[in-house]
C-alpha cells in the first residue's frame, strides 16, 4: 500500500491584480491572480518587522470563470488549493520556474464595493454591486443580501 500524503494550501490576502480569464484552444477556463500574505512581528529591541509574501493562483474551468467575475484587485480572500512547481524554458533559452497554487475554492471575506468606487479607483471591468451568486445551472438567482458573503456550498462544483 503507497504512504499517504498531502498537498494543501491555506491563503488569508487581498488581491494584488484583477483576474485574467482566458480560455484554453479546448475551451476549457483558466483564470489567474496575484495575492499578498502580510506578516508583522516586533523584534526584541521593540522594532515593528513587516514581510509581504506575493502568491501566483491559477484556477481552471467553472471555479476560473467564477474568479473572473467576482474577484478584483484589494479584495481580502480565503483560499484553499495546493502548490505546484513547473519548470519551462523561456524564449531566450533561460531555464525558468513558477511556483504556484492551483486553487481549490474560496471565500470572499470583505463587503462588495460599488460600481462608483471602483470607478474611483480606476477599474473599469468592475462587478455590479449587487451581483446575484451563481447556481448549479448558471440560471440568474435572487440578488443575495448585501452583507452576505459566499459560502463554499454556495460554489456551484
Amino acid at each position: 500500500m503507497a504512504s499517504r500524503s498531502i498537498n494543501k494550501v491555506i491563503l488569508l490576502g487581498n488581491l494584488t491584480r484583477d483576474p485574467e480569464l482566458k480560455y484554453t484552444p479546448t475551451g476549457a477556463a483558466v483564470c489567474t491572480f496575484g495575492v499578498a500574505t502580510n506578516r508583522t512581528w516586533t523584534t526584541a529591541e521593540g522594532q515593528t518587522k513587516e514581510d509581504v509574501q506575493y502568491h501566483r493562483v491559477t484556477a481552471w474551468n467553472k471555479l476560473a470563470e467564477l474568479c473572473g467575475k467576482l474577484l478584483v484587485k484589494g479584495r481580502k480572500i480565503y483560499m484553499e488549493g495546493r502548490i505546484t512547481y513547473r519548470n519551462y524554458t523561456d524564449k531566450a533559452g533561460q531555464q525558468r520556474s513558477i511556483t504556484e497554487i492551483i486553487l481549490d475554492d474560496f471565500i470572499l471575506l470583505d463587503s462588495k464595493r460599488t460600481d462608483g468606487e471602483h470607478a474611483a479607483e480606476g477599474h473599469d471591468n468592475a462587478p455590479v454591486a449587487h451581483e446575484a451568486t451563481p447556481s448549479i445551472d448558471d440560471t440568474p438567482t435572487e440578488e443575495p443580501a448585501s452583507d452576505e458573503t459566499i459560502k463554499p456550498s454556495d460554489i456551484p462544483f
